[in-house]
């Protein structure tokens, strides 16, 4: 099976007339068509929304088209708060799951009216320390500990992660925030990530709803929503079946059916916070080749860098090449396809099978619409890309421009002695 790009060679010529690569490309098309489907996938539960993860694509025209579909935002530092805030999400569309935090992104996330996520039982009363109060509305991020494992073979390690409280921790907290004012609770755990199998979201789901089955009788709290959080995944290598967010919503379903409506939960809401899922099919990264080198491996140079996309240089991330134009050609050369950083580490690809590569052609990066432009950096004094969108009428919008040297060296603006010029 072969990834398409959404994008065709006669639209990137036409698109680099105005906007050189390297480009990170939205699909507008595909991310509201994908949108749908998880609205669909959850109609059955009245109060579901998903609170998109910010961290993922931090852009505000993307965050205004999930918001078409009552979608809110999942976000984790005080800049994230300001972007969802300027984007017009209201604190119930608001969900700040952090951890570490500073008083101030507490008292900021307060002052907003967002769901507040505690991750620590610590943090019960460095909360109430920072905003004076305890919210009414709180939610609690749930730890399991040991090894989450599924039937076909993934697994994650909750008990080596940093993230959340342990059962006992759980309980007590909420009698605390119970005794201190709070009045709606809400439970979060994440325990895999990128998971491309159906299994994953229902079985999390089961636990989680017999643990708030038991918070309730233990503590008489009323728990209006189960945050699934994420780890639905996509898949990367061509060889594998997409997640079926329909038969996901199904299995959630049925695991609701079977725990939490024999015991009186039956209005608690389902919450999630994908990224991965909600948007890194539709985008990818678009590159040319400019230059070539044959030493003890053949090498394809691109002018995208890891500063662009860096998951393949820190984890060895597989993401698929396209080369445009070339869709049928057979996959006859093997290469490492290169970026300019000064390390060695920053390869897109490596001994990977695709057709001739010439110079001036374009590549696309397939899967990059999550955590792609959003991990980059400024290493070597790379520059961040462009972002665009690919509207429905086949029209393109920049949605965020280049960064550009005075980007760069803004920051060197308090050394009256020193001034960069070109």
């Amino acid at each position: 099976m072969e990834k398409k790009p959404f994008v065709t060679k006669s639209q990137v010529e036409e698109i680099v007339k105005t906007y050189p690569t390297p480009f990170h490309l939205y699909d507008e098309k595909g991310i509201r068509e994908n949108a749908k489907k998880v609205k669909e996938a959850f109609a059955w539960n009245p109060g579901f929304r998903e609170y998109f993860a910010v961290k993922a694509t931090p852009n505000p025209y993307i965050l205004k088209i999930l918001q078409e579909y009552d979608m809110g935002c999942d976000c984790s530092s005080y800049t994230e708060l300001m972007l969802a805030k300027s984007c017009g999400f209201d604190g119930k569309h608001i969900m700040f799951s952090s951890n570490d935090t500073p008083a101030e992104e507490f008292a900021y996330a307060d002052e907003l009216g967002a769901i507040i996520n505690l991750d620590d039982f610590t943090h019960i009363d460095f909360l109430e320390e920072t905003i004076g109060h305890i919210p009414e509305t709180i939610s609690c991020r749930y730890n399991p500990g040991g090894v989450f494992e599924l039937s076909n073979g993934i697994m994650d390690n909750p008990g080596d992660s940093k993230y959340g409280m342990t059962k006992d921790q759980l309980i007590e907290a909420f009698k605390i925030l119970k005794d201190k004012g709070a009045k709606h609770f809400g439970v979060h755990a994440f325990l895999a990530s990128n998971t491309v199998t159906n299994e994953y979201y229902p079985k999390l789901a089961g636990e989680l709803f017999e643990l708030i089955v038991e918070l309730k009788e233990k503590t008489g709290c009323d728990i209006r929503f189960v945050n699934l959080s994420g780890g639905v995944g996509i898949p990367y290598t061509p060889d594998k079946e997409p997640n079926d967010i329909a038969v996901i919503g199904e299995g959630v379903h049925k695991k609701f059916d079977e725990i939490l409506v024999p015991a009186g939960l039956g209005d608690v809401s389902i919450y999630t916070e994908m990224g991965r899922f909600m948007l890194g099919p539709y985008g990818c990264l678009v590159t040319k080749a400019i230059h070539e080198k044959h030493i003890y491996k053949e090498y394809i140079g691109v002018d995208a860098c890891a500063a662009n996309l860096m998951r393949p240089a820190i984890y060895g991330a597989y993401h698929h090449i396209t080369v445009l134009g070339k869709e049928n050609a057979p996959c006859d050369h093997v290469y490492d396809v290169t970026g300019s950083l000064c390390e060695n580490c920053d390869k897109f690809a490596v001994d990977r099978k695709l057709p001739e590569i010439d110079m001036g052609d374009y590549l696309v990066i397939h899967d990059t619409g999550a955590h792609g432009f959003s991990m980059g950096y400024n290493y070597n004094g790379r520059l961040r890309s462009a972002e665009l969108l690919l509207k429905e009428d086949g029209s393109v919008k920049m949605i965020r421009r280049a960064e550009t040297p005075e980007d760069y060296f803004a920051t060197f603006d308090c050394f009256d002695d020193i001034r960069i010029t070109k």
